[in-house]
């Protein structure tokens, strides 16, 4: 008898505890990329960095967006890919929909960044609000830039990259609060972090006595840039304020022994930052069978 043999994970959600919150991470999937992406690092030792970490060739970008359940409200943190991130990705909507949270039960909505893996799960293919009752929070500086004009010379997919987040975000503006700083939902503040682009921002949760920084795009290559903080990414609008950002908020989340969870982080995404010679390295939180 022959078996079938199983090609994809069943549920790509993990729950975990933050104090009287319950915190999921949600992956939304892939995108199979080259070390090409990288700046500000010699491609040998990027290549050096994902062997010693036994990671495939070629890498690929984790997809994750987080849900912050208090018992009485849905947050959602980042929407994912939607329909145009490619087959690996826009897993987002069935996730939630396993487990049994209609689009209709998201009130808010809080946007790290609006590059296309952050906010084209806003949209169904054919441009429409998934949320119908959420409204979109996101930084003051980041809506100014992205839903303003290209700026001169600008390249043809940078020019698409705004396209894309006004036919994200677009459809939400009635509904879109932009922000500073400073508690955005209870218990969530927003934290920016600018440099990947202009208003990136993460957000910090804070529960009883415990904390979390759910840090955007801080890193998109964990085999790399734990251990090389000055590597950097080419679509970064600012490579010199990205690194300046990931090495304040890494030397913060070690000192603190602040818990993180990130967008490209290895799914499930949780864990902690500890020093590690010349960079650091990423604990990854022990999986657990209940939250």
């Amino acid at each position: 008898m022959t078996l079938p043999l199983p090609t994809s994970q069943p549920v790509g959600v993990y729950h975990f505890r933050l104090g009287d919150l319950v915190i999921s991470t949600i992956n939304d999937g892939y995108l199979e990329v080259t070390l090409d992406v990288m700046v500000n690092i010699p491609r040998a030792e990027a290549e050096a960095l994902q062997a010693a970490g036994f990671r495939r060739a070629p890498p690929r970008i984790t997809f994750n967006a987080f849900l912050v359940n208090d018992g009485k409200s849905l947050t959602l943190i980042d929407t994912g890919c939607g329909t145009v991130g490619g087959p690996a990705a826009g897993a987002l909507g069935r996730h939630l929909a396993a487990l049994g949270v209609a689009p209709e039960a998201i009130k808010t909505i809080l946007i790290t960044h609006m590059h296309i893996d952050h906010i084209s799960g806003l949209v169904d293919g054919a441009g429409k609000p998934v949320f119908p009752a959420a409204e979109v929070v996101a930084h003051e500086d980041e809506a100014k830039f992205w839903l303003g004009e290209p700026p001169p010379g600008a390249s043809e997919g940078l020019v698409e990259a705004f396209a894309i987040a006004k036919r994200g975000v677009g459809p939400y503006r009635e509904r879109l609060r932009t922000v500073k700083g400073g508690e955005v939902a209870p218990g969530i503040t927003l934290h920016p972090a600018p440099g990947h682009t202009p208003g990136h921002s993460g957000y910090r949760v804070d529960s009883g006595r415990e904390s979390l920084l759910i840090w955007g795009d801080i890193v998109h290559m964990p085999g790399v840039q734990f251990a090389n903080p000055t590597a950097g990414m080419a679509f970064d609008a600012d490579a010199a304020q990205a690194e300046a950002t990931r090495r304040r908020i890494f030397a913060m989340a070690a000192s603190e022994r602040l818990r993180i969870a990130g967008m490209h982080l290895d799914f499930p995404a949780c864990g902690h930052v500890a020093r590690a010679g010349s960079g650091y390295a990423f604990i990854p939180e022990v999986w657990s069978p209940h939250p």
